[in-house]
């Protein structure tokens, strides 16, 4: 079998993956939808895989069906790495195989990839630990701060260090970052407010910025297990199927007392996630997102999404137009209208005014 295999993303590909793992089509219907699900498929070979986790508090991916041995090729391990899981384990033979992560002299984008990946998952346990431990408070903005963003930070923090760069988050102070040099950014916890009431979605948000631009990223909805993932030259990837931005005439926008409608949207959606929001617009959910109507967003909410958008052929524009570059500050706020295409973005930026 060949290492071309790819996830499975429409009517077509279920009914050819069926067959070939020799089961009803209306068994892994599901699966299609579900996000901690793959059915991988190639001419003559397919494979259907779920996330779960071990008794010993381990993730891993599990090859429930398969047409052939394929536990230990490697479209089967890029799925593991890419859902955090520490080994792969092949329910027919009890094989299990750990998923190795790239060598210390590989990309640092690549690295990253591996190792935001593995923090999500950290974070998605560290977040439910401290559920209800704590006291709640508002901050001076108004938003949420509670034991689990704490908890998702220090989880997520501790994984990312091997990386050898400086790591800011909404959660600690800013550490110097040297002229020139790569930085990662990212919320551990993204819609804190959500995340309290109980309202999808929430999300992990993590990128890798280098030189104002964020060259990768991911974003976990930590509510539904959906992942986004992006960067330069590797395209964008939603659940593992390739995404790209669309025009369109949805607007998702953040949440707050008022939302202004700009006259080039049919609808607004508001989620109270950003990270989510950006990923939407990336993958053509919605058509645009800004926050051209309030005081603006702080970097650590959107280098994740911004970092997918742009992998997935998108752009971000500031409030007079220019391309938006990040700056290692977790504290100004940022003004911008992300955006399938130049022209959009700047429609949206004139329907929406100054």
């Amino acid at each position: 079998m060949t290492e071309t295999m790819r996830v499975a993303a429409s009517g077509a590909e279920l009914r050819a993956a069926a067959a070939l793992l020799g089961v009803a089509p209306a068994a892994l219907a599901p699966e299609l939808l579900d996000p901690g699900a793959r059915l991988l498929l190639t001419d003559g070979a397919a494979a259907h895989l779920r996330r779960r986790w071990t008794d010993a508090g381990r993730t891993e991916a599990v090859v429930l069906r398969r047409s052939t041995h394929v536990t230990g090729r490697s479209a089967l391990l890029a799925v593991a790495s890419a859902w955090g899981c520490s080994t792969v384990h092949d329910a027919g033979t009890g094989r299990v195989l750990e998923v190795a992560g790239p060598p210390e002299d590989a990309p640092l984008p690549e690295r990253f990839a591996h190792l935001a990946a593995l923090a999500a998952t950290r974070v998605e346990v560290a977040v439910a630990l401290a559920r209800d431990s704590g006291r709640d408070q508002r901050k001076d903005d108004g938003s949420w701060s509670i034991a689990a963003d704490d908890a998702a930070h220090d989880a997520a923090v501790e994984v990312l260090a091997p990386l050898g760069v400086p790591v800011l988050s909404e959660e600690r102070a800013d550490p110097a970052v040297p002229d020139d040099g790569p930085w990662v950014v990212l919320d551990p916890l993204d819609g804190t407010g959500n995340f309290r009431a109980g309202l999808p979605p929430w999300a992990f948000s993590a990128a890798l910025v280098h030189r104002g631009e964020a060259v990768a990223g991911l974003v976990v909805d930590l509510s539904s297990g959906r992942r986004w993932a992006g960067g330069v030259g590797t395209g964008a990837w939603r659940d593992g199927v390739p995404a790209r931005v669309r025009e369109g005439s949805t607007v998702v926008a953040p949440s707050g007392r008022v939302v202004r409608v700009p006259s080039t949207a049919w609808r607004v959606r508001v989620t109270g996630c950003t990270a989510v929001d950006l990923c939407l617009v990336a993958d053509g959910s919605a058509g645009a997102w800004h926050d051209l109507d309030r005081s603006g967003t702080h970097v650590h909410d959107v280098a994740g999404g911004l970092a997918v958008l742009a992998a997935a052929g998108g752009v971000a524009l500031t409030d007079d137009g220019a391309p938006l570059r990040l700056r290692p500050d977790t504290e100004t706020l940022i003004r911008f209208a992300a955006a399938a295409s130049e022209r959009s973005a700047r429609e949206l930026i004139g329907a929406v005014g100054r």
